[in-house]
C-alpha cells in the first residue's frame, strides 16, 4: 500500500497543496536547498547557530533535515510524498554538521531545542515539526522546554514529536507534555515497528503514522528510503497545514481535537490510532470550520 493511502492523505492532498499563509516550522538539520525536486518558492531561514542551507551534503544533518522537508515539501510530481509544497516552510536548523552517516534520528539538548521552538513560534509558525530525540536531559533544561511548550499552547501553534527509536515503552520530556501529538512509526500494514517507543501518554495523545522504507529526497539529487519515527513526524505535520489550509479560520485546538480523535472510539493503549486524514477533515467540515 501507498504510505499516503495508508493514512487516507490522498485525498486532502488531491483537495489542496496547501497555502503559503500556513507556516510549518521544521527544526532539523540544514537542508539541500538546490535538490532539482524541492519547492523554494516559499522555503524561509530562522537564522539558528547552524546554517540552514548545507555545506556537507553526505552529512547526517544534512542527510536529514533534507529527507524529512521533502516528505513535507517537495513538488507534487517528486517521488518523495510532497504532501504541502505550497505551505511555508520555516528552517530552524538545530543539528550541526559534525558527523557523516544515515543515522535515523539527530539529538538536540532540551535547551537548544526550547530556543529554536520559540523562535519558530515568533516567527509564526503554525505548527512545529520535531523530528529528533533529546540528549543531555536535566531537571533544568525540561523546565526551560516545558516553558517553550506551554508558550506553543498559548500562541495556538501545534507541536509533533518523534515518539523514539529505542523501541522501549516510555516516554520523554517531549512525549510526555499533553500539548504534543506523538507520533509511532508504522509499517504498510498499520501495525508499529520494532524500534518505535510506546507508552501510555503516547498512546493516550498520539498517531501512527507511515515510518518504514519511506522514500524521500537527499543531497546531490539522490533518492534515499528510510525508517524511523523521525519519518513518520511530517506526515502528521504535513496533515495538519492541509486541514489548517482548507480550513483557515480553524483554530489550534480544533485541528488538533480533529485529527487526534478521528479514530472514535480511541483505545486505551500504549499504541495510538493510525492517522486517518480524511476523517480530520470530514470532523472540521461538520464543525463548519471552513470559509
Amino acid at each position: 500500500m501507498d504510505p499516503l493511502d495508508l493514512v487516507k492523505l490522498t485525498p486532502l492532498m488531491k483537495r489542496t497543496s496547501g497555502s503559503p499563509e500556513v507556516k510549518i516550522g521544521l527544526i532539523d538539520g540544514p537542508i539541500f536547498t538546490q535538490h532539482a525536486d524541492l519547492a523554494a518558492d516559499y522555503l524561509h531561514e530562522i537564522p539558528g547557530k547552524n546554517g540552514a542551507v548545507c555545506t556537507q551534503a553526505n552529512s547526517t544533518a544534512c542527510l536529514h533535515g533534507t529527507f524529512v522537508a521533502g516528505i513535507l515539501y517537495a513538488k507534487r510530481n517528486s517521488p518523495a510524498p510532497a504532501i504541502c509544497p505550497n505551505c511555508s516552510l520555516l528552517v530552524r536548523p538545530i543539528f550541526a554538521e559534525t558527523a557523516s552517516g544515515r543515522e535515523h534520528m539527530p539529538s538536540a539538548t532540551p535547551k537548544e531545542l526550547a530556543a529554536a521552538i520559540i523562535e519558530c513560534i515568533d516567527a509564526g509558525a503554525q505548527v512545529i515539526n520535531l523530528s529528533l530525540a533529546l540528549a543531555q536531559p536535566s531537571i533544568k533544561e525540561e523546565r526551560e522546554l516545558e516553558e517553550a511548550l506551554n508558550l506553543a499552547i498559548r500562541r495556538n501553534v501545534l507541536v509533533v514529536a518523534a515518539a523514539g527509536n529505542q523501541g522501549t515503552l516510555g516516554s520523554s520530556a517531549i512525549v510526555r507534555h499533553p500539548w504534543i501529538i506523538p507520533v509511532v512509526a508504522c509499517d504498510l500494514q498499520g501495525r508499529p515497528t520494532n524500534e518505535s517507543n510506546l507508552g501510555w501518554s503516547i498512546g493516550k495523545l498520539g498517531l501512527s503514522a507511515p515510518g518504514d522504507g519511506i522514500t524521500s529526497i537527499g543531497a546531490n539529487g539522490n533518492l534515499l528510503t528510510l525508517g524511523g519515527t523521525s519519518v513518520a513526524v511530517p506526515f502528521v505535520t504535513g496533515a495538519i497545514a492541509l486541514l489548517w489550509s482548507e480550513f483557515p479560520a480553524a483554530t489550534a485546538a480544533q485541528i488538533k481535537l480533529a485529527i487526534t480523535q478521528a479514530s472514535i472510539p480511541r483505545r486505551y493503549s500504549v499504541v495510538p490510532p493510525l492517522l486517518d486524514a480524511a476523517a480530520a477533515y470530514q470532523i472540521l467540515q461538520s464543525a463548519n470550520t471552513k470559509r
